[in-house]
């Protein structure tokens, strides 16, 4: 019943929020990096840097949700970050260049975020994860898609 209610709270974020990010010019999607295909350092070869703090995808495997979505939100101009937690945002966010964020997580990530969003006067689109955990979680790239 609570994922219900999340998705039914995330739909309403996102209609109230739309037309706001709409207007938006500088953005970036916020990525889980459990959601990429392999875990293991041996086989996903994207690359952590510390100082930002995020990975960068490196396109190793074709059907990866990081990958596919990281060229999907390149190809409309955003910057991209796959995250190892939510608490890796406020380093981001604190540059000050992004208008408009499109954030994929689970529902309670999300929650935690809308407040420092709405601080920073930053719009948002939020993408709930399909299958929770802290491992092989899941979203539907058509749903990302609709809202780049």
């Amino acid at each position: 019943m609570i994922l219900l209610e999340d998705l039914i709270d995330l739909q309403a974020i996102n209609t109230i929020e739309k037309e706001k990010f709409s207007d938006t010019k500088k953005r970036a999607l916020f990525l889980p990096h459990c959601c990429r295909k392999y875990m293991d350092s041996h086989f996903c070869k994207a690359i952590f840097d510390a100082d930002i703090p995020s990975f960068t995808c490196a396109h190793c495997s074709p059907d990866c949700l990081v990958n596919n979505a990281d060229g999907l939100a390149k190809k409309k101009g955003y910057d991209v970050y796959v995250l190892a937690g939510g608490s890796c945002i406020p380093k981001i966010l604190n540059s000050g260049k992004y208008e408009g964020i499109v954030g994929v997580a689970c529902g309670d990530e999300i929650k935690l975020m809308v407040p420092l969003l709405k601080s920073m006067n930053i719009s948002y689109q939020a993408i709930p994860l399909i299958k929770n955990g802290c491992a092989n979680t899941l979203f539907t790239v058509e749903t990302l898609e609709k809202a780049l």
